[in-house]
């Protein structure tokens, strides 16, 4: 199966509405050229792209939020890419450039549900959502709202906030949504017209730059054309405002214009137009205007002389830049003693003031443009890119030491806003506890960064919770195709010194049957990885043919092979596959080993737990009944499932015991899950068949093992429930101690749950009475007894599982089986956050009966 990667658009796309220039204006600033022709004739990738932008400024502009992002979702549905970002830093999202549509992560359960999620900070994050907070560990408000269009749904919306007491904003949640179904209308009628929605290729989500906020000095751009021979000077409203000519007092010479320019500036004036003419052009030449207060301020002079002129240049067109306010916030900063930084949103440094040199000790030419961790090496422990990731996604300010070798120290403080991050720095006085030098700064190779320890994180994450191997493949695969844009993964297992498949995700089907069983000491890659314990990375089907003659090879591109060993035993191995060449960076060799050896651990542990799950599950099934009671007009089926975490065994157990003709239902519960509740399960129910067998009627069979349990004193208490049904005229007797109510279906399909009397718990009182109650069943009923393990939800009252389970069963078809009922109850009434165990009973009374089932367990 192919995996196509996603396509983004350029950071920064054009959008909105074509806007009329003037002539000659966009050869005189740079700027591009305005689309041309309608809108459909554009590529739908374009117009995809131009579509996210609109709805993430859109979001940003009228919410409040710094932050947003669009998922898209992939051809396969199996991963979510995100295509467009603004606000927030793509690299810190990089482990969250492609998440698995089936994972646990908001955006993969809000594509899934088609349900908003609002997640009001850290705590909030933590508590729900424990791998987002593993990959992104910092304080911020978020929700995630699906992009859909009549049923379909194309991707996701999110949206971040500043950490705040008050979370996501009430009033910010409809607008929200108003923007994502705008998207996903748009998306629609890209559909409509036969485009195709989804990414076609790999490439780089596209970066949208916010506009700065309205407080920041802006630069004011005047355009000129002179002819330089004449003197003649056509000049817009915005230059001639510059030169602070009033309307009308401008005569279009230069000789106007020298005018306004201070006296000591004009020969600077002059030698930068003659430098444009024999050069062909000028960059940023600086000259004072006089203002009308007759004091000086500065502009920038841009020119070039025209290329359709060959010969004898006498005409320049170009800009004058007013940037007298910034010049005046730069001077400013400048004389500052202390240092102060600029960061953008990728944390690379875009100004440096002089008092950060000497503080640094590193010039600034060999700052800029470069992340401080990269440049300054005592800066390179992950813990200070992760204070500014935190500044930034919390949008709160952060402080932090730092020790400079050989013996200083460094208070930084960080200023974030959904710009980017200034930065302030003065020197520090030591720690009290840092008697010893301060050791030298790691070398920069020794770096490993912030996002590819998330990744490391996240996958630790996800292994923590998985108990089989069945659990850690789903995980591994989950994790690691959509982080490193992988298409086929296979794990396999050392047995016998075979390697045997246990998991593959998207192979042509029976490509991988010639593996099966190659001896360790085989070569070919799966196996030296191991032998050698040591990864193999093959970056184009050239390298992988070249190594290995003749080895049968798919469609992927470049592979990963990478061995699996714990505590030094060989476990088996791991190949990731790339649909096209792949370059692995030194970063991601060193995470896929990494990850290796996580998978190799969790491997380990999973078989030993499938191991002896198999020996606890079978001693329970040899507790339960293999077969139930045949009885003339009646049919029973029964289900049990395990509980869906840990290993222990449960105590649920049910029975069916023929006694004169009648047939005495059973259903019960021991408390706890171990050996020990299923041993007592095991004796209680040996005592209630037996009981059950001698002619006891209910109420005296759970007297009867409720004093028997206490005299065992297990420490353990159990519920159970009885109905001594009559196969003659329907009749049954129903005594329960402590156990849920059993649930009745009329043959007209009414359902009710039946809150009969009941007794306390088997197990607390001696003394301890059951009382009976007594209904007749119309032929066609169908009663099930269950277990609470059926009915529990986390999220909801117990009252309202059992209401589950009566309107599930009121829902049957005409002519269902019972068979099928059962199935059917499971899957409907059934939490998928179940924990417990299951045990259903169920029984169908009269002509609606057939013979008996053996149950299902």
């Amino acid at each position: 199966m192919r995996h196509p990667h996603a396509t983004g658009g350029a950071p920064g796309a054009w959008s909105g509405p074509d806007q009329p220039r003037e002539p000659g204006a966009d050869a005189v600033v740079g700027r591009a050229a305005p689309r041309t022709g309608p809108a459909a004739d554009r590529p739908a990738e374009h117009r995809r792209d131009e579509l996210f932008a609109d709805a993430v400024r859109g979001v940003l502009g009228r919410t409040g939020a710094y932050g947003a992002l669009v998922y898209l979702r992939s051809r396969d549905r199996r991963s979510l890419a995100l295509r467009t970002i603004a606000g927030v830093p793509l690299a810190v999202m990089s482990p969250f450039r492609r998440v698995a549509a089936a994972g646990p992560l908001p955006v993969a359960v809000c594509f899934r549900t088609g349900h908003e999620i609002v997640l009001t900070g850290s705590e909030d994050t933590m508590r729900r959502f424990p791998q987002l907070a593993v990959g992104l560990p910092y304080d911020f408000a978020s929700a995630c709202v699906p992009v859909e269009h009549g049923g379909e749904r194309f991707g996701v919306l999110s949206v971040l906030w500043p950490a705040s007491d008050d979370g996501v904003p009430e009033s910010s949640r409809p607008l929200i949504a108003a923007v994502a179904a705008e998207l996903g209308d748009g998306l629609a009628g890209l559909e409509e017209s036969g485009q195709s929605v989804e990414p076609g290729g790999e490439g780089e989500p596209a970066v949208v730059e916010l506009p700065p906020p309205s407080s920041v000095p802006t630069i004011r751009v005047g355009l000129f054309d002179w002819d330089v021979a004449t003197g003649a000077l056509a000049a817009d409203e915005q230059f001639r405002e510059i030169f602070g000519f009033g309307p009308g007092e401008f005569d279009g010479t230069a000789t106007s214009l020298s005018g306004r320019i201070a006296p000591g500036d004009l020969p600077q004036f002059r030698a930068a137009a003659r430098t444009a003419l024999e050069h062909g052009e000028v960059l940023a030449a600086r000259v004072r205007v006089l203002g009308p207060d007759g004091l000086p301020y500065p502009v920038e002079l841009w020119a070039r002389a025209p290329a359709v002129v060959s010969r004898g240049r006498t005409h320049l067109v170009g800009a004058v830049l007013d940037v007298r306010s910034l010049t005046a916030a730069a001077a400013a900063v400048e004389r500052l003693r202390e240092g102060v930084f600029s960061l953008d949103l990728d944390g690379r440094i875009r100004y440096a003031n002089h008092a950060t040199e000497p503080l640094l000790r590193a010039r600034r030419e060999d700052l800029i443009g470069h992340h401080p961790w990269d440049v300054l090496p005592w800066l390179a422990d992950p813990f200070y890119e992760n204070r500014y990731r935190a500044a930034l996604l919390s949008q709160r300010p952060a402080t932090f030491l730092a020790a400079r070798p050989p013996d200083g120290w460094l208070a930084f403080s960080l200023y974030p806003d959904a710009h980017g991050v200034t930065g302030r720095v003065v020197s520090a006085e030591p720690l009290p506890d840092a008697v010893e030098p301060l050791p030298a700064a790691p070398p920069p190779a020794a770096r490993t960064g912030v996002g590819g320890t998330h990744h490391l994180l996240q996958l630790a994450s996800a292994l923590t919770e998985a108990v089989t191997v069945r659990d850690v493949c789903r995980a591994v695969a989950e994790e690691i195709l959509p982080a490193f844009g992988g298409q086929e993964l296979a794990i396999y297992t050392v047995h016998d010194q075979e390697l045997q498949l246990v998991s593959q995700s998207g192979y042509p089907d029976g490509f991988l049957d010639s593996f099966e069983g190659t001896p360790v000491d085989a070569r070919v890659p799966g196996a030296e990885t191991l032998s050698s314990g040591t990864a193999i990375f093959f970056e184009s089907v050239r390298e992988l043919a070249a190594a290995y003659p003749g080895l049968a090879l798919d469609e992927m591109g470049a592979w990963a092979f990478l061995p699996l060993i714990a505590s030094g035993r060989a476990v088996g191995s791991c190949i990731l596959g790339f649909d096209r060449p792949h370059q692995f960076t030194v970063e991601e060799r060193g995470l896929l080993t990494a990850l290796g050896g996580f998978i190799a651990q969790a491997l380990e542990r999973a078989r030993l737990y499938d191991a002896e799950f198999a020996v606890a599950r079978g001693l329970q099934q040899a507790l339960l009944p293999h077969r139930l009671a045949e009885v003339p007009g009646i049919r029973i089926t029964a289900r049990y499932l395990p509980g869906t975490q840990g290993m222990e065994i449960g105590g649920d157990w049910y029975d069916a015991i023929v006694t004169d003709g009648d047939v005495t239902l059973v259903i019960g519960d021991v408390e706890g899950h171990s050996v020990g509740a299923a041993a007592t399960m095991g004796q209680l129910r040996s005592a209630v068949r037996a009981f059950a067998t001698g002619g006891d009627p209910p109420d005296q069979v759970l007297a009867h093992t409720n004093r028997l349990l206490l005299d065992l004193d297990p420490g353990l208490l159990a519920s159970c429930c009885l109905v001594r049904l009559a196969s003659a005229d329907g009749t049954a007797r129903i005594a329960r101690a402590g156990h849920m109510p059993p649930v009745l279906r009329h043959p007209d399909g009414r359902t009710e749950a039946l809150y009969v009397a009941g007794g306390p718990l088997l197990g607390v009182d001696e003394l301890a009475a059951y009382p009976v109650s007594e209904l007749r069943l119309s032929p066609g009923s169908v009663l099930a007894l269950y277990t609470d393990g059926l009915v529990e939800d986390p999220a909801a009252a117990i009252d309202e599982g059992v209401d589950r389970l009566r309107a599930a069963m009121a829902r049957a078809e005409p002519g269902e089986d019972l068979e099928e009922a059962a199935e059917r109850l499971l899957r409907e009434v059934g939490s998928a956050r179940r924990v417990d165990d299951v045990a259903l009973l169920l029984t169908a009374f009269g002509r609606a009966a057939a013979g008996p089932t053996p149950p299902s367990v």
